[in-house]
């Protein structure tokens, strides 16, 4: 179905054209006191613009339409309340820091909680954003956020979002063209964040806790989004990291990124290139990715 003429404007898969951006006017136009919430909710059910859960794709709506805002080819209504992509900091976390060195037997029984959207949560933000050398991201789409713990104290914390949309050693690995990706990017969870807290030393709780979010994850997904992941990837940064812990756990070494991250407009590098590993979780994981 043809809608209209492609403009220079694209974002997450989405594409503008002139026939979307006559709509866009005209509903501003009919409301001219439209919220950009309620216009965005219009949009995604008048296009069908829906995640495979079955909910409306309207914070990406929200992001499409201010890049076609920027691209000066709407104006929107002013904003009614601040922007959800203005975020606080997540607030400092008080916990027990005392040294952990024990062998991981004596650390046992580990409680894995999935924690987005519950009082924990707030917990794993602001770990994440004092210990990790990254800090904290609030992530964008699916994604579930966990909180490890031992005796009731918070060990570690893994994240995993939806993942990015053209990774090309990954995407040479799994052999699936443009179009079949694009359909099924949604079936690769991406690890975003794992950090063992500094003061925990346990030999290979690395390891154990990546095989044990290796058959968590996939059943939390299925019952939170309602459909299945087939693989997991992320990025370790070679210059802190070799990535032992997942060697250690049977991930694969499918290359390095490119540098170019997702809107650099150039062919030069503007960020540290990273090693990429991949976990396929079912021996016919290929068979599933490229299923049209």
């Amino acid at each position: 179905m043809v809608n209209g003429m492609e403009l220079n404007v694209k974002y997450r898969g989405l594409i503008a054209t002139t026939e979307k951006v006559a709509l866009i006017k005209k509903l501003i136009e009919e409301k001219p006191n439209i919220s950009r919430w309620a216009l965005s909710k219009k949009l995604c059910i008048e296009w069908n613009w829906r995640q495979p859960n079955g909910c409306l794709r309207d914070m990406v709506c929200r992001s499409f339409l201010l890049r076609i805002e920027e691209a000066g080819y709407i104006k929107l209504p002013p904003r009614k309340m601040p922007s959800p992509f203005v975020r606080k900091k997540p607030s400092q976390v008080h916990i027990d820091q005392t040294p952990i060195h024990a062998p991981l037997a004596n650390i046992k029984p580990l409680s894995i909680r999935q924690v987005r959207r519950t009082p924990e949560e707030k917990l794993y933000n602001g770990l994440v954003e004092q210990f990790h050398y990254l800090g904290y991201c609030q992530p964008v789409g699916e994604h579930l956020k966990y909180v490890i713990f031992s005796n009731q104290r918070p060990i570690a914390c893994f994240a995993f979002s939806s993942a990015p949309r053209h990774i090309g050693c990954r995407d040479k690995f799994i052999g699936w063209p443009a179009p079949i990706r694009k359909k099924n990017i949604h079936l690769i969870a991406y690890n975003t964040r794992f950090l063992i807290l500094d003061w925990v030393h346990v030999p290979y709780l690395a390891s154990h806790l990546l095989s044990c979010m290796a058959q968590l994850l996939p059943r939390d997904w299925q019952r939170i989004y309602n459909h299945p992941v087939y693989f997991l990837e992320t990025f370790v940064d070679t210059e802190r990291f070799n990535g032992t812990c997942y060697k250690a756990s049977n991930w694969l070494h499918l290359g390095k990124t490119t540098g170019l991250g997702k809107n650099s407009h150039t062919k030069k590098p503007n960020r540290s290139i990273k090693a990429v590993w991949g976990y396929p979780l079912c021996k016919n994981f290929r068979s599933l990715l490229q299923n049209a």
